[in-house]
């Protein structure tokens, strides 16, 4: 197993406990120097703050860890694409790289509906990747779905 699918495990433990309180199921962890700095998962619903993704919650418990919302040299695992919301506050937080899971064709900012990291009008540049444990990322999701109709 490499690097990337150890972390995104455990970014899809954080999947599962979002799951496990009614939220969509996303996690994500954060990694900086090889080391785990910080894991969350979304909860919108359960504080009642729309932007509570699992990225946005990532970077809220990093910046007070580390004392500083700039988080340079790090890794943001995600299982489901980020959003425009999401991807604008890696921008500001100057994230080195995003890997994520699944794909996500309604809302996905980097790549699948929109292209925001091709974007020459931003100050940073992210390197992104996707795809990792695709199948489990995206198979969560379904499921999650499907329960609920």
């Amino acid at each position: 197993m490499n690097e990337d699918e150890k972390w995104m495990k455990i970014a899809i433990e954080e999947a599962n406990l979002a799951k496990s309180e009614g939220e969509i199921p996303v996690g994500a962890v954060l990694i900086k120097n090889g080391k785990l700095i910080a894991q969350a998962h979304n909860q919108p619903i359960l504080t009642n703050d729309a932007t509570a993704h699992a990225e946005i919650n990532v970077l809220r418990i990093t910046g007070k860890k580390t004392k500083n919302y700039r988080i340079n040299d790090s890794i943001l695992y995600v299982t489901l694409e980020p959003c425009t919301m999401c991807f604008g506050a890696m921008i500001n937080a100057r994230i080195k790289r995003v890997v994520f899971g699944a794909y996500d064709f309604k809302t996905g900012a980097c790549g699948s509906f929109l292209d925001l990291n091709n974007s020459t009008k931003f100050n940073h540049k992210i390197h992104i990747q996707g795809g990792i444990l695709e199948d489990r990322c995206s198979k969560l999701l379904k499921d999650f779905f499907k329960s609920r109709r």
